[in-house]
């Protein structure tokens, strides 16, 4: 019902254009495996411009860039120096994004905008090329590790930052949590303070099929990340 008024409105008014463009640069590194194909990049794209819409934030494809490289596919973390400053190009709103085997603990990791001035060559996100929509890991295959990662990337911290004391995430509209949410837990409150655990935000550890949701506070603070560090 919401989405078919939505749509009648958007016939009737031009839809503002989006605050923030993101250039995306696909880095796919692969060994025996990890070559991921063309329409699994476009879905993953396409789940990221959904997850952000509320956001003004509207991800562009730039290219997609494929490497042949068995020892940085296999360890990412231990060849992401060599690997990041072989590969990356653009600047501050060039997101590149590198699939790569993360192994069996590991689901990604970002740099924040913060870090672009000093270190503008590991700026990025790394996600586990199974994480990407359709792939191999159970409950986190369907591209949210991409959105977490990036979400990183745009200014946000966990929301369980700081567990129920201090300033948390820095956002004052996601209620404290005191640990990580895991699977989808029905009414899960870890904090005293107001407000259950906010289990379906992006930015928790929750199954991707629960994450749903950035709030007003993130977008804000997304907004003026983007600002200070990448504008």
């Amino acid at each position: 019902m919401e989405k078919d008024f939505h749509d009648r409105l958007g016939k009737l008014r031009k839809k503002p254009k989006a605050a923030v463009t993101v250039r995306v640069h696909f880095q796919v590194v692969y060994g025996s495996a990890g070559n991921i194909p063309d329409a699994t990049l476009k879905k993953q794209l396409d789940i990221l411009n959904d997850a952000y819409k509320a956001s003004d934030v509207t991800f562009t494809l730039a290219e997609i860039k494929r490497t042949q490289n068995a020892a940085w596919f296999s360890d990412p973390e231990g060849n992401e120096r060599q690997m990041k400053s072989a590969l990356r190009t653009g600047n501050a709103q060039d997101l590149h994004f590198y699939t790569a085997d993360l192994g069996n603990s590991l689901l990604g990791w970002a740099t924040f905008p913060s870090s672009y001035r000093s270190q503008p060559a590991m700026d990025g996100v790394v996600v586990h090329y199974q994480s990407l929509p359709g792939g191999a890991l159970g409950n986190y295959n369907e591209g949210d590790t991409g959105t977490h990662e990036v979400g990183h990337w745009m200014g946000l911290y966990h929301t369980f930052q700081g567990g129920c004391s201090g300033q948390g995430d820095e956002v004052a509209d996601t209620p404290a949590e005191q640990s990580p949410a895991s699977g989808c837990p029905t009414g899960r409150d870890t904090c005293s303070s107001a407000g259950a655990d906010p289990i379906h935000n992006f930015m928790d550890y929750s199954y991707d099929a629960c994450m749903t949701e950035f709030t007003s506070g993130q977008n804000q603070r997304m907004q003026a990340q983007w600002a200070a560090y990448r504008a």
